[in-house]
């Protein structure tokens, strides 16, 4: 069951949030791209005993409204923080999945004290995540989309997934996933349904596609735009984590990021996909929590 949560600007978000004990510490859960908070259904159940949970949707995810366009993923983070004081948390570990991983990191050096320990889970790059030109056979070129209305048309990554979203096409957004996120192991049918209903409650694609282009906490230009350097500021404790049958993220994405931060550990999964939410629900939760609790 979803509350909402009015922020300052206008904005409305839906989120779950599972309070034990006001002396617990906080567990945010950061979804990403084509999901909402419950995703994150397989490992809530076994973080909450030892943790107050959050598990929002962002805005233009989900249950959340979307009534101002976001143009980075710093908006975002500045949702959540909204969401963080009027809830009174004053500091939180937080989980980022995929889009979410960068999220969490924009957070973490933009609001450092507020954020605890960090887990990244199949976590784009803190370079952005590129979406590149498509040739005649639908192959990636090595060049980059430069603007936001042809990277709008690209005919593999984005219109496909557009276009099921638009027409609540179940079907072939169950293939989108199947191929590209479940494909080492697939939900049980009705959770699989559930999780392709709330992927389908998606309004902003396109805008997350290119806000994902144009992050870059680096020192360096993406090809699309120009480092922050904003990853000095993110000191905290980090696991991340990466399966090797991802087909989203890269493991360049994966090690370019780990290098970058000043205190993190990578752990690698063999036979992981872009989704160890629900490949090993288990083995993940026990994981995170060992390390929130070094």
């Amino acid at each position: 069951m979803k509350d909402t949560l009015r922020l300052n600007n206008k904005e409305t978000l839906a989120y779950q949030y599972y309070f034990q004990k006001a002396n617990k510490e906080t567990l945010l859960l950061i979804h990403g791209n084509m999901s909402s908070g419950v995703h994150f259904s397989p490992i809530i159940e076994r973080l909450r005993d030892d943790y107050n949970v959050l598990v929002p949707d962002l805005r233009g995810f989900g249950d959340s409204t979307y009534h101002r366009s976001i143009e980075k993923l710093g908006d975002f983070a500045n949702d959540l923080m909204d969401l963080l004081d009027q809830l009174s948390i004053k500091r939180t570990h937080v989980i980022g999945w995929s889009t979410g991983g960068g999220v969490a990191l924009k957070m973490a050096a933009k609001f450092p004290s507020h954020i605890g320990r960090i887990v990244l889970l199949e976590s784009c790059s803190y370079r952005g995540y590129p979406i590149y030109q498509k040739d005649a056979n639908m192959q990636p070129t090595n060049k980059l989309y430069t603007t936001k209305e042809n990277m709008a048309k690209d005919p593999l990554q984005v219109v496909p997934a557009f276009n099921a979203m638009k027409s609540n096409d179940h079907e072939t957004m169950a293939s989108i996933w199947q191929a590209a996120i479940y494909n080492v192991k697939t939900p049980e049918e009705s959770d699989f349904d559930m999780y392709l209903t709330e992927t389908l409650k998606q309004r902003n694609l396109v805008d997350v596609d290119w806000a994902l282009m144009t992050f870059n906490m680096s020192k360096t230009p993406n090809g699309v735009a120009p480092g922050d350097g904003s990853i000095d500021d993110v000191t905290h404790k980090t696991l991340s984590i990466y399966g090797l049958n991802d087909r989203v993220i890269t493991r360049e994405m994966y090690e370019e990021t780990l290098n970058a931060l000043k205190n993190a550990r990578g752990h690698i999964y063999d036979d992981g996909s872009h989704s160890p939410i629900t490949d090993r629900p288990c083995e993940l939760s026990s994981q995170i929590l060992a390390f929130l609790k070094e």
